[in-house]
């Protein structure tokens, strides 16, 4: 049998092609920044040749690297399949990676009915970043809110829903119009900037700018800062929904498509996995709003 790269360098490789970062990459495999840089250099020596185009910040795959990466991912994606299927006991366990907002508001409190109907099963949930980058190395499955995915990747929409305007009551003497937003900060998920632009394009405002734009990297922040009077929120209708404070409310009644869905994610043989398939069926039986994207 031909001579291998040890599978930590491949490992690496994988990580900083679908991030695009060394320190993200390192981060997500609890390394530090050089000892993964050594793993991808490990494996260029292997090889023969680089694989990267480095930048000061980032890492981009050149013309070898990325059909390295088309040749190799189906492998490592079945690798991981058959040694989760070798590792799976009576008690079935499976890591989903999940958006913190949702999970707080929408998948928390369905899970006991989960346990209660399949007991064998267990579930960590991951709220981190880079939810899809992050599947196969780790993770089983994502459920992300993004405006596309992979199409290597096996996905399927749990809901799109709209964008509306969410602010506290104390606010509705100040802001009655949306023109009044030329006064107020809004308040925007950090990975979601295209929500505001969708919504003031829908009400035929679409040079509106409000006097200010705060972004958060958490969607409960958001809400909170809406809910204390820090300025007004574009979010998913059902955020505000679900979010059950009586200090918020939906602002001008007017709302728009959401560039954004929540998606479900794993990799294509992800499925062939019962537990992967258990908890698949499961959220859509009980949360999905499945429509077309």
């Amino acid at each position: 049998m031909r001579r291998l790269p040890p599978l930590g360098s491949i490992q690496a490789f994988v990580h900083a092609a679908r991030l695009g970062s060394i320190k993200a990459a390192a981060d997500s495999l609890a390394l530090s920044s050089p000892a993964l840089t050594r793993r991808i250099q490990s494996l260029e020596q292997f090889i023969g040749t680089s694989l990267f185009e480095r930048q000061s910040n980032s890492v981009h795959l050149n013309a070898r690297g990325k059909a390295f990466l088309a040749d190799i991912e189906p492998h490592i994606e079945a690798l991981s399949s058959a040694v989760a299927r070798v590792g799976e006991t009576e008690r079935m366990r499976i890591r989903i990676a999940v958006p913190s907002l949702f999970a707080s508001q929408r998948l928390m409190p369905l899970l006991p009915e989960l346990r209660h109907r399949h007991p064998e099963l267990s579930i960590d949930v991951d709220t981190g970043a880079d939810r899809i980058a992050r599947l196969g190395e780790g993770l089983d499955a994502a459920i992300a809110i993004t405006d596309k995915v992979d199409e290597k990747l096996y996905s399927r929409m749990l809901e799109r829903g709209s964008i509306v305007a969410i602010g506290s009551r104390d606010l509705l003497d100040v802001v009655r119009t949306p023109a009044d937003l030329r006064n107020v900060q809004i308040l925007l998920h950090r990975d979601l900037p295209k929500g505001f632009d969708a919504w003031r394009t829908s009400i035929g405002m679409p040079e509106l700018e409000p006097a200010e734009i705060s972004y958060f990297d958490a969607g409960q922040l958001i809400l909170d800062a809406a809910a204390g009077g820090l300025g007004i929120a574009f979010m998913l209708d059902s955020h505000l929904k679900a979010s059950n404070d009586s200090r918020l409310v939906q602002f001008f009644g007017r709302s728009a498509v959401s560039p954004y869905a929540y998606w479900f994610a794993c990799n294509r043989q992800g499925l062939d996995r019962k537990p992967i398939r258990i908890f698949h069926n499961w959220l859509f039986e009980q949360i999905a709003v499945d429509a077309a994207a």
